[in-house]
């Protein structure tokens, strides 16, 4: 009698799920990943989209032909890989191996080996998610287009066999660029000019010019010592009050993490 095909990635939750099955199913473990990509070449076709070239590891092949033949005795196959990025491409390698369409795939999860967990998983089970897959993908791609391209410039300017990260190469593309504006940067001297005012109630206000000679005053309007006390003496000059308050609220965001 043909048994339902459950596919899991270890092979201790394989024995521990077994127990909560009965006799209409078999679990199996599939070792972890079933296909990568090729450690002989890089593997991606990048003028073509990006397009990856997957192949079945060494050590991985006897295990997808006892997966294979298992699968073609089975009435059913449920694919019960972990419920992350690397848990579902998982699934999907295996339904690409055996030949089975993703959208037509029984995909099963459960976050804890209980019995009451496996049964609500088995009774609710579901199509694998594309989205998840893609992004184990990208994640692979990024990391073998970093690794094969960054890390033989990393052996001769630094020490042969140190590998180049996704994240941290990138990381350090920020800081350099960074640093490099830094030192570009030409500083500008510039001068603003205050006052503290008294106000009818003896309080305090403090103010800064904003208005000279009916011209707006730009943060790089005063550049030099000179002009700016010769605009404080004309205005010490003169008498001053208070024309209009404006009570305004703003907004400030916080800076955007470096």
């Amino acid at each position: 009698m043909a048994k339902k095909l459950v596919i899991v990635e270890s092979p201790t939750k394989a024995k521990t799920i077994s127990r909560f099955l009965g006799k209409d199913y078999v679990v199996e473990a599939s070792f972890g990943h079933v296909r990568d990509l090729p450690k002989s070449k890089m593997g991606i076709d990048i003028e073509h989209d990006f397009a990856p070239q997957y192949l079945v590891p060494l050590k991985a092949k006897k295990r997808v032909k006892e997966l294979k033949a298992i699968a073609k005795t089975a009435d059913a196959v449920l694919f019960a890989t972990d419920e992350d990025r690397e848990g579902e491409a998982i699934s999907w390698h295996l339904a690409e191996l055996l030949g089975m369409k993703p959208e037509s795939v029984q995909r099963i999860v459960f976050h804890e080996i209980t019995k009451d967990a496996i049964t609500h998983a088995l009774e609710n089970p579901r199509p694998i998610d594309l989205r998840l897959v893609d992004a184990q993908q990208a994640r692979r791609i990024l990391d073998r287009l970093v690794g094969y391209e960054l890390s033989p410039f990393l052996w001769k300017k630094i020490y042969k066999g140190l590998s180049a990260g996704r994240v941290q190469s990138i990381a350090v593309r920020f800081v350099v660029e960074r640093e490099r504006e830094i030192q570009a940067f030409k500083p500008q001297e510039y001068w603003t000019i205050e006052g503290v005012f008294t106000t009818k109630d003896n309080g305090k206000l403090e103010a800064q010019l904003a208005v000279y000679e009916d011209k707006k005053l730009e943060k790089l309007g005063v550049t030099t010592e000179a002009p700016a006390k010769e605009m404080v003496e004309k205005m010490l000059a003169g008498a001053w009050t208070v024309k209009e308050i404006r009570v305004k609220e703003q907004q400030r965001s916080a800076a955007a993490p470096f």
